[in-house]
């Protein structure tokens, strides 16, 4: 089946199966299970360590997991590329690459193009679009080595709204941002939402997540839990969250080796 199979009827966009994953023979995550809802904006939440940006990742299919599986819209990943988009963490990127702010844009497109075809006009009007939305469109010529660390991410956001995905994962896209920044981000994020897109965030200040999110997922190297804010963001869960991590991770690697089950990603 082509990359641009449809979705399976009454799937939820993403959906994850007894995900196990690990570096160095040391579980990163253990045995999560859960499904997303369409058209939330959804907050991943938890201690560093805890799996957060690993999670992603390996929906993403930039990390293979020790077991288990992810599904987008019921299918599998392979199939379902063009309705996925990501902002990776800024330090993570070579920002002395030599390219210009607008072609990083218009990378958002590749997508959408057939194998050795160039973009046209209309993808090269989507990325300038793009660059307008986030008030970056002034910047289009300049290398991105000379941006500031929130204009980076502005251009990085635009490249993802240019791919017009249906599901976004973005990993701590407010980390180091000025407030005028963070702003922006989250209009642009609420309105994917309201226009049905689902948008999953890992997200590290706890203060900002009830006032900016819709669901909360709370992680720690298992799912803690997975629900509507009002009900998930308590005290009980966060403690449970935060609080028992040593605990967690002991009982894992007892269990992992009374298994002999834990193996490094990739190999069988």
């Amino acid at each position: 089946m082509s990359e641009s199979a449809a979705k399976v009827k009454g799937a939820p966009p993403v959906e994850v199966h007894d995900l196990t994953v690990s570096y160095q023979n040391k579980p990163v995550l253990w045995d999560v299970d859960f499904e997303l809802p369409e058209g939330k904006l959804i907050a991943v939440v938890g201690p560093n360590g805890a799996g957060k940006s690993t999670l992603i990742k390996t929906i993403m299919g930039l990390i293979d997991p020790v077991s288990g599986h992810s599904l987008i819209y019921g299918r599998p990943l392979e199939q379902m590329r063009k309705k996925i988009a990501y902002v990776p963490q800024r330090e993570t990127v070579d920002w002395n690459f030599p390219v210009s702010v607008f072609d990083v844009v218009l990378m958002g497109r590749y997508a959408h193009l057939s194998l050795f075809k160039r973009p046209k006009k209309h993808d090269k009007e989507l990325a300038m679009e793009a660059l307008e939305k986030v008030g970056m469109a002034e910047f289009a010529d300049r290398q991105i080595s000379q941006l500031s660390g929130g204009q980076q991410q502005r251009v990085f956001l635009a490249r993802a709204l240019a791919q017009d995905a249906e599901i976004y994962f973005m990993d701590e896209p407010f980390a180091g941002v000025d407030a005028s920044t963070e702003d922006h981000i989250l209009l642009l994020l609420k309105e994917l939402r309201n226009h049905g897109r689902t948008v999953v965030v890992v997200h590290h200040d706890l203060q900002t997540v009830s006032g900016y999110f819709d669901w909360v997922m709370l992680l720690n190297l298992r799912l803690v839990a997975l629900g509507p804010m009002e009900t998930t963001f308590t005290k009980e869960n966060l403690q449970k969250a935060y609080g028992g991590r040593l605990n967690i991770l002991s009982q894992v690697i007892e269990l992992s080796r009374k298994e002999d089950f834990i193996r490094e990603p990739g190999h069988e």
